[in-house]
């Protein structure tokens, strides 16, 4: 997950409000049930110690997405009795840590030093685009498919005539069937080419072909190999559109591709060179050096892991964090606040803008002990 985006939560100093809320439920009570849950909100974040003004501005904000049709959910971050940033989500946040307020929905709020930004690896992240291509003999329709809805992407027309064989063996035919051989090739080129530009166009992550056998081969086949990783041929034919649950576990198994091909450079990068040297570290006073030094490139988080929520130091400047607060004092650090392991590393990969992701989709496959504690690094350099 690219990280710039989270940029000004670190441009101003703390404390904040971070809420989770769910906008998944769409019934004729929900806009009641919305703002019985923008005051219970509001109210723990005061229990919590949170400033009246930041309170009610997040009252305020959660009060405006009462008739949201809005899929999933969204968190806003606030300070000072200002929202700063409020994204949405993927996916509804219904593995949020419970709070004493649950009249509606899987909502939290947090109150602390840092913005808790460690569920957008899950709630945020990992959202791959969709390009699902219906294809057929005489051209193609793109669709484009995100958690936030679809939409028409692109239409390609090939050549429209001949493409049906006869049976028949006379040699007129078999050149006529030739001529059909050469307008099928010519159509897939031309699809391929088109998907070309329509994934560069909306960054997709991810290419679905739906279409007999033969159709969606001879397409797949004419995709450049930078492409071929994202590419995934249905098991439907033409008959409808790809149902909702089909893209959604291609996509979900994507994710999950991607998270066990992460943890298996991690695995291989953790093993010692011949001098010695990792480029992989685990556990938290590693990646607590390894922030201080700015050699972390990526991330890796497993956000059930013990270490995610283990106690660290931190202080004014966001790229040094402490194990022990007399470590910041023998930085020059003058102030110091408690933080969650978590939120203090993504704070220093955003300032040295390396990306992070959750590898809790590939835990099961892992046995759930990669990286240790749940917390590990790739390194920039050994």
């Amino acid at each position: 997950m690219d990280l710039a985006f989270l940029h000004p939560l670190y441009e101003h100093p703390g404390p904040w409000a971070s809420v989770y809320v769910d906008t998944s439920r769409h019934t004729e009570d929900t806009p009641h049930e919305r703002h019985l849950a923008a005051v219970a909100l509001a109210r723990d974040l005061d229990g919590q110690g949170a400033d009246q003004a930041t309170c009610q501005a997040v009252q305020e904000a959660l009060d405006e997405l009462q008739h949201s049709s809005e899929p999933n959910g969204r968190a806003l971050f606030a300070r000072a009795g200002q929202v700063v940033l409020d994204p949405p989500l993927a996916r509804p946040p219904l593995g949020a840590p419970p709070t004493p307020f649950r009249q509606w929905g899987s909502n939290s709020a947090h109150w602390a030093p840092l913005p808790h930004t460690a569920p957008l690896l899950e709630l945020a992240g990992e959202n791959p685009a969709c390009v699902v291509a219906y294809i057929d003999r005489k051209g193609a329709d793109f669709e484009l498919r995100t958690s936030l809805g679809q939409q028409g992407a692109d239409t390609v027309s090939g050549r429209q005539w001949p493409v049906h064989r006869t049976s028949t063996r006379d040699w007129s035919v078999r050149h006529f069937q030739l001529k059909v051989e050469n307008t099928w090739e010519h159509n897939a080129a031309e699809i391929a080419d088109a998907l070309v530009v329509c994934q560069e166009e909306t960054h997709a992550d991810l290419l679905v072909l739906v279409g007999n056998e033969r159709e969606k081969r001879a397409v797949h086949d004419r995709l450049p190999r930078r492409l071929q990783d994202m590419v995934v041929e249905a098991p439907h034919g033409t008959g409808s559109r790809l149902l909702d649950e089909d893209v959604e576990q291609a996509r979900t198994e994507h994710v999950r591709q991607r998270a066990e091909r992460e943890l298996e450079r991690f695995l291989a990068a953790r093993e010692p060179d011949s001098e010695g040297r990792s480029g992989a570290v685990e556990g938290v006073p590693a990646l607590v050096e390894a922030a201080r030094e700015h050699r972390i490139d990526e991330l890796l988080i497993r956000p059930d892991g013990p270490d995610a929520h283990r106690e660290v130091w931190i202080g004014e400047d966001p790229d040094q964090p402490a194990v022990r607060r007399t470590d910041l004092k023998i930085l020059g650090e003058q102030r110091s606040w408690p933080a969650r392991a978590d939120d203090a590393l993504i704070r220093s990969a955003v300032t040295t803008g390396a990306p992070a992701l959750s590898v809790a989709p590939a835990a099961e496959a892992s046995g759930g002990q990669i990286p240790a504690g749940g917390l590990g690094a790739l390194l920039r350099w050994t």
